[in-house]
């Protein structure tokens, strides 16, 4: 027990020989929430310690030395009462060091942490302000509210209780005056975090106030959540922010200790079930570059993105306790962050995508279209990534398990760890968890206490786990259940043994197209491509570099399943653990799976990146083969999302789309995007976009193919630009005509009707008709598509206003376009005719 006791931060101590070593909620907060144990009372080890000491050795001890500009991390930083500009930068950077620094307990590491948290701790201004005195935005303060936390967590520095109290004082004397906008508007959930854990350590009831009062002045994220209105803001950007979103799934959990309703307990996760359905990606997180950019193979996911989702999942956890939160919370840590980084977490990209088969420099056409977006370097994309990215493995750690109100323990995230903490009202306990999870089933938690005691273990059972086992001492335990919080209240001794097994199968998941994803527990599985790295940049900093990454093998691979039964179709790997499993030659556990090539599935137009995955079934008459598969964060290229070989379905005879479910979850969008709301698909604002996919954007129907057919619907344009239909639609991406097919649009700002055509990105208009057309007006058009006779007809007239013909394109998907417009289309119905 020496050792646990080393390990618990020896402020602790005094606090818990005064009556408490952990602070709970007091009323009239909810008192079943957890909290989290002080930064450095969980040690990561194994695998997981690996990866903190690939941060240390790589992106976060150098970074420093990376930025050293004063308005990044240099010297003259605002943050250090320099003449820099660092805005979220520096707190962004500091927020992981100081997480990273004290979980490793690194003498070097938290010499740099301290020297930004003692500059903001003794340059507090007069009035409660702190940070940068000229810079009056609320947002920034926020993240490094979170250091100063985790450093008195670790510390116990007497410092930072009068600091925040000053602080929020001046919050609540100024927030009218100067009202929340922007993004702290949309991160409000950190401030009132914080504000809370306050209110626990001083029982202040003028905090109770502040909290209420951010709130008020915040986006509603309950609402936004449990409505699906994302989109519903215009030119707002922030409800649709990729980033702010992820940051805000923990809102409603963080305000449901102040208002404990159905209501706001039940909004994460509804806002979440929102977003996988109409946004979500293989790897359980939702896709946005930067904003959400629906189910798609191609699309991306921001880094910062990753890091926020997870901080969101450990937070709501917590409080919510409810097992799904967990689940997800593994599947984005074990998976999408992993695969952010370069293999020695010296360099990341911006975004990574389900199917990426380059990392490369150049423009994709995304909502926001970073030329390195691609690129894996230390200067990937934006530069808000490269400094909070050092939060995500060091975050995991440290909320992996959390103290529970009845004096016990609880597991958020199962990894190799090292628990210290106090239980049974002040007995200290050690737990040694013991595994090599996610690659492998089993998981042994070793107790040492310093006496017997009686306290509870609650045990998170994932749904994914057809057949749990949890024995202690060899018995095995009655009643564990797939989705539950198992909590196990007994005595405990020294050198008891919890054994958790989770036995993994084999498993398909849905995605875009009828895709499949292979999985195996928590871990999502993609093809093993051989990867040619090229160095693009060498930067001053030793071991630092841009690279491209290609791949020398085929991708185009769909996979040949014996039907829905995986048994022997699907053959799994296993070899020793290595250091490090996030390496794609050494990883434990591969899968083998016969598969055939799609000669036709080839790069989209731009070379960047994949075609959008072939709908499922897709026809092949090349060779099979065995292909092998890989985790999927294992390597920074690989495609997650395969279509299954079949017979392709036959061409659709009918399509009805009133949109009075308001999902897209059938829907494929290509740049811009789109939303339902009120009946109606609307194309929405792309202002704060530069994206060249922005313009043209399309939504295409994704279980439709028809050859002749009749196509009608209801459009109103809300702006000026064109919108309207596209139908015989193959060939589909980001790009105004990155497509190949034809389009109907109509356009009030020049009074036309036109019928044209995209082939091969290039765009030609086959007929014309002026018509007196207002904006905010519905008006029904019609297509009637026999051979290479086109016939375009307007608000129910008998005879078309023009018919052309055309036969370049036979068959395709149909859909809906804009092009720079605000639109709304409606009542779309689709028939084959002979």
């Amino acid at each position: 027990m020496i050792l646990a006791l080393a390990m618990i931060p020896s402020w602790l101590f005094a606090q818990h020989e005064s009556g408490s070593p952990y602070i709970f909620n007091r009323i009239p907060l909810n008192t079943d929430a957890y909290v989290q144990l002080p930064l450095g009372s969980i040690k990561a080890k194994g695998w997981l310690l690996k990866q903190l000491e690939l941060q240390k050795d790589g992106a976060t001890g150098n970074a420093e030395l990376l930025y050293p500009e004063s308005s990044n991390l240099g010297a003259d930083s605002d943050w250090l009462g320099g003449k820099g500009e660092s805005w979220e930068r520096a707190p962004y950077y500091v927020k992981g060091l100081i997480a990273l620094a004290y979980t490793l307990g690194d003498p070097g590491l938290k010499a740099k942490s301290e020297k930004w948290i003692n500059w903001t701790l003794d340059h507090q201004q007069p009035d409660g302000s702190f940070g940068p005195v000229k810079m009056k935005d609320w947002w920034p303060r926020m993240p490094m509210m979170y250091a100063i936390q985790s450093y008195y967590e670790a510390t116990g520095d007497k410092r930072v209780i009068g600091f925040f109290s000053r602080y929020f004082k001046y919050q609540l004397d100024n927030l009218d005056k100067q009202p929340l906008s922007e993004w702290s508007k949309s991160r409000t959930a950190d401030n009132i975090e914080i504000v809370l854990w306050l209110y626990n350590r001083t029982g202040e009831k003028s905090l109770l106030q502040l909290a209420e009062k951010l709130k008020s002045q915040a986006y509603p994220w309950a609402n936004i959540f449990t409505g699906n209105q994302f989109y519903h803001y215009g030119d707002d950007f922030h409800t649709k922010h990729s980033v702010s979103v992820g940051q805000a799934l923990k809102f409603p959990a963080v305000y449901s200790q102040l208002n404990n309703t159905p209501f706001y307990r039940d909004a994460t996760q509804k806002g979440i079930d929102h977003l996988m359905r109409d946004h979500g990606q293989s790897t359980g997180i939702a896709s946005g570059t930067e904003f959400l950019a629906g189910r798609s193979s191609f699309q991306g996911t921001e880094t910062c993105t990753v890091v926020e989702w997870m901080q969101s999942l450990e937070t709501a956890a917590r409080i919510i306790h409810d097992a799904k939160l967990g689940d997800r919370l593994e599947k984005i840590a074990f998976n999408t962050l992993p695969a952010q980084f370069s293999r020695d977490i010296k360099s990341h990209l911006y975004y990574t995508q389900p199917n990426q088969v380059y990392c490369k420099h150049g423009n994709s056409g995304f909502d926001e279209d970073y030329d390195g977006a691609l690129l894996l370097s230390p200067y990937a994309g934006m530069g808000c990534c490269r400094y909070n990215m050092h939060m995500g493995w060091p975050y995991f750690v440290k909320n992996s398990w959390a103290v529970t109100p009845d004096k016990g323990l609880a597991v958020i995230a199962y990894a190799p760890v090292e628990v210290n903490a106090f239980v049974a009202g002040g007995v200290p306990v050690k737990l040694q968890v013991m595994t090599n999870y996610p690659f492998e089933e089993e998981i042994k938690i070793k107790v040492d206490l310093k006496k017997a005691s009686h306290f509870p273990l609650k045990l998170r059972i994932p749904e994914w786990c057809k057949n749990p086992q949890i024995s202690i001492n060899g018995k095995t335990l009655p009643g564990v259940k797939t989705g539950q919080i198992y909590t196990i209240s007994r005595t405990w001794n020294t050198d008891d043994q919890v054994l958790i097994r989770f036995p993994m199968e084999v498993k398909l998941s849905s995605q875009v197209n009828h895709s499949v994803t292979v999985e195996r527990g928590p871990i999502v599985y993609g093809l093993k491509m051989d990867a040619r790295y090229s160095i693009r940049k060498k930067h001053p900093v030793e071991g630092f570099f841009d690279y491209e990454v290609s791949p020398s093998s085929a991708w185009n691979y769909g996979l040949f399943l014996n039907g829905k039964d995986l048994t022997g179709t699907i053959k799994v790997q296993r070899t020793a653990m290595p250091e490090n499993p996030f390496i794609q030659s050494a990883t434990p556990v591969k899968l083998t799976v016969t598969a055939k090539k799609i000669p036709s599935w080839t790069l989209a137009y731009n070379k960047m990146h994949a075609l959008e995955v072939p709908r499922t079934p897709v026809a092949s008459s090349e060779q099979t083969e065995e292909i092998t598969l890989t985790p999927f964060g294992s390597e920074n290229i690989r495609i997650s999302n395969f279509p299954v070989i079949g017979v392709p379905e036959k061409a659709g005879k009918t399509f009805k789309e009133n949109f009075s479910k308001a999902t897209l979850k059938d829907w494929l969008l290509y740049g811009g995007s789109w939303f339902i709301k009120d009946g109606a698909i609307h194309a929405a604002s792309n202002k704060g976009s530069w994206g060249y996919g922005i313009h043209g954007s399309k939504a295409i129907a994704g279980n439709t193919f028809f050859s002749d057919l009749s196509y009608k619907a209801t459009v109103q344009l809300d702006a000026k630009g064109d919108a309207g239909l596209i139908f015989r639609v193959t060939d589909h991406v980001i790009g105004s005509e990155a497509y190949n097919g034809y389009y109907l649009g109509i356009n009030a700002d020049s009074g036309q009707i036109q019928l044209g055509k995209s082939s091969n990105q290039k765009w030609t208009v086959l007929a014309t008709e002026q018509q007196k057309l207002k904006t905010g007006k519905a008006y029904k058009v019609m297509i009637s598509a026999k051979g290479a006779e086109i016939k375009v007809y307007f608000n129910n007239a008998v005879k078309p206003v023009f018919s052309v013909t055309d036969n370049e394109f036979k068959s395709g998907s149909i859909g809906v376009r804009a092009y720079d417009a605000l639109a709304s289309i409606d009542n779309l119905e689709a028939k084959a005719i002979k």
